[in-house]
């Protein structure tokens, strides 16, 4: 790696916008990587730094590079629940459906850490795939479900993602279905959501 490569990478990693354009300018590669494949775009998103993420993209930076771990500026998107990062990559066409080393868009995670502002912007301004299935077998629904901790940001997000069209029966790998999932946890409120979303055989809608 040569020291403009060297100085966009820790640039990036720190946000420092004009330290960016400096390397730019002096001949570093837009798509250098350091010693985890990481880009400066991947970086930049990493620590949601707009400014940096910018000068990158309008330099041609790829949202759909992966690295050592299958991540992507575009998929830690859904990581860091940034809306303004995700929408600041749309242009630069991200692959809605690049999938991270667990077989998930970034909708997934999202869903995972209760990240409601992101689902709802990804969804209402994508065409994200609302029931994409990772390789564990989970949606994103299933995922808040399985990995969320039952409260309020997780249920907002059930009910995003139902509104949004998600199947309320769709079940896992095992054939156990999301409201099977928070009912086995004790999560009343989610199972109240996905009950009335008619997630249980009989139950009203």
């Amino acid at each position: 790696m040569n020291a403009h490569d060297r100085h966009l990478l820790d640039a990036a990693r720190r946000g420092d916008a004009a330290a960016v354009g400096a390397a730019l300018a002096a001949g570093a590669a837009v798509e250098a990587r350091d010693e985890q494949l990481r880009t400066p775009l991947l970086l930049a998103a990493l620590g949601d730094h707009l400014a940096a993420a910018g000068l990158l993209v309008a330099a041609g930076a790829d949202p759909n590079a992966p690295d050592s771990r299958e991540d992507s500026p575009w998929l830690v998107t859904g990581v860091t629940g940034s809306v303004r990062m995700m929408r600041l990559l749309l242009p630069a066409g991200p692959d809605l459906e690049q999938v991270n080393r667990f077989g998930g868009i970034s909708l997934v995670p999202a869903a995972e850490r209760g990240h409601t502002a992101y689902v709802r912007a990804v969804l209402e301004e994508t065409a994200t795939d609302v029931d994409h299935v990772n390789r564990l077998g989970w949606t994103a629904l299933l995922e808040a479900v399985i990995l969320g901790d039952g409260g309020p940001r997780h249920e907002e997000v059930a009910r995003i993602l139902l509104a949004a069209g998600a199947d309320p029966l769709l079940a896992d790998h095992d054939g156990v279905t999301p409201y099977e999932h928070a009912a086995r946890r004790g999560f009343e409120g989610m199972a109240r959501i996905l009950r009335a979303a008619g997630a249980q055989p009989g139950a009203d809608r």
